[in-house]
C-alpha cells in the first residue's frame, strides 16, 4: 500500500464512524456560566436545563452566576474562554444590543457569538395586589395626571425591563420614571410596599406573585392561560408582543461544527419534556433559533430596540 493512501474499506469504515464520534458531545462537564445572580429567569432556567442535562447526558452542567455591570462583565470575559464547547455563557436581547450604545461595558455586540436562543418572557405591567390601579386604564390616567411623578420598577438599565419602559411612555403619551434594580428581590419589597407605582416585568414574576401583585397588561400575542382576565397590549390598541430574550453564547473563536455541536445540544433540552413543562407552568415561551439563524434572528429584534434607543438617548 503506497503511503499516505487509505484503502476504501477502511475509508468507508471512517466515514460510517464519524458521525458517532461528533455523537459523543458532550464527553465532559459543561461550565454554563449566568451573567445574573441566582433567582432570576436566567438563573432558574439554567437550573431546569441543569437537571435535564445531568438525566440526558450523564455528565454535569455546572452553572456558574457572575453578575456584574448588569451581565456586561460576564459578556466583557466571554471571549476569553476556551472555545472548545464546554464553556457557554448565558446571553440576553436586548441587553447584548444596548449595552455596548451606552458605552459603560467592556464589550461590543459583535463580539458576542450566540449559539442557540431557547425562550423569552414575555413583558408584564404588574402593581402590588392592594395597589388603587385595578386595570390598565385606571393606571395610564394617574400617570397622565401626575407626569414624571410616577415610578416603575424593572431589573438593570438597558435591559427588556427597561426598553418596555419607554414602550409604555411611547404608546400611552405619558412621562414616568423607571427605576432599575439589581435583583429581583429588592425589586419584590419595593413594589409591595408600594415604593413604586408599579413595574414592568415579566409573566414569571407575575406568575411567582399572585397573590401579592395585579398583573394589567401583558405583551403576548394571546391572553395567558393563567391569567384570562389580564389583556394584551394588542387587545390595548399597541403593537406590542415582547419580552427578554435568552440564549446561550460561545467565544467568538469556536469552529463551526463546535457551535453547531452546542446549538444542538441545547435545542434537545429545549424540546424535553420535563422543560416544556415547565417552562408552560413558570410563563416562559419557547423559542427554538439555532446558531446559523441567529444574526438574522437579531437583526430583527435589532430594529425594534434601536427606537427604544433613541428615547433612551443611546443614538441620535
Amino acid at each position: 500500500m503506497k503511503a499516505g493512501v487509505i484503502p476504501f474499506a477502511v475509508a468507508a469504515v471512517l466515514s460510517l464512524l464519524a458521525p458517532f464520534t461528533q455523537a459523543a458531545y458532550p464527553e465532559k462537564n459543561i461550565q454554563y456560566i449566568i451573567p445574573f445572580v441566582a433567582g432570576g429567569e436566567s438563573d432558574i432556567m439554567a437550573r431546569w436545563q441543569q437537571s435535564v442535562f445531568r438525566k440526558k447526558y450523564k455528565s454535569e452542567l455546572i452553572v456558574v452566576n457572575r453578575p456584574g455591570a448588569g451581565g456586561g462583565l460576564a459578556w466583557s470575559l466571554l471571549n476569553g474562554l476556551s472555545a472548545d464547547g464546554y464553556s457557554i455563557v448565558g446571553c440576553n436581547l436586548p441587553h447584548i444590543v444596548l449595552q455596548p450604545l451606552e458605552g459603560q461595558v467592556q464589550y461590543k455586540t459583535e463580539d458576542i457569538t450566540p449559539a442557540y436562543w431557547f425562550h423569552y418572557t414575555a413583558d408584564a405591567l404588574i402593581v402590588a395586589a392592594d395597589s388603587p390601579y385595578k386595570t390598565f386604564g385606571d393606571l395610564v390616567k394617574a400617570v397622565k395626571a401626575a407626569p414624571g411623578k410616577m415610578t416603575f420598577a424593572g431589573s438593570a438599565t438597558f435591559s427588556a425591563n427597561h426598553v418596555a419602559h419607554e414602550k409604555f411612555n411611547l404608546y400611552t403619551d405619558t412621562k414616568s420614571t423607571y427605576v432599575p434594580f439589581k435583583g429581583t428581590g429588592e425589586m419584590i419589597q419595593s413594589i409591595i410596599g408600594k415604593h413604586v407605582t408599579g413595574a414592568m416585568s415579566y409573566v414569571p414574576l407575575a406568575m411567582q406573585q399572585k397573590s401579592r401583585m395585579r398583573m394589567l397588561a401583558v405583551a403576548l400575542d394571546k391572553r395567558h392561560p393563567a391569567f384570562p382576565d389580564v389583556p394584551t397590549f394588542k387587545e390595548l390598541g399597541f403593537k406590542w408582543v415582547d419580552g427578554a430574550y435568552r440564549g446561550v453564547a460561545v467565544p467568538k473563536s469556536t469552529p463551526r461544527d463546535i457551535q453547531k455541536r452546542v446549538s444542538d445540544m441545547m435545542a434537545e433540552l429545549n424540546k424535553d419534556p420535563d422543560i416544556l413543562k415547565l417552562m408552560a407552568d413558570g410563563g416562559f415561551e419557547v423559542v427554538d433559533v439555532p446558531f446559523d439563524k441567529s444574526a438574522a434572528f437579531m437583526a430583527e429584534r435589532s430594529k425594534d430596540y434601536m427606537e427604544a434607543a433613541k428615547r433612551m438617548g443611546l443614538v441620535k
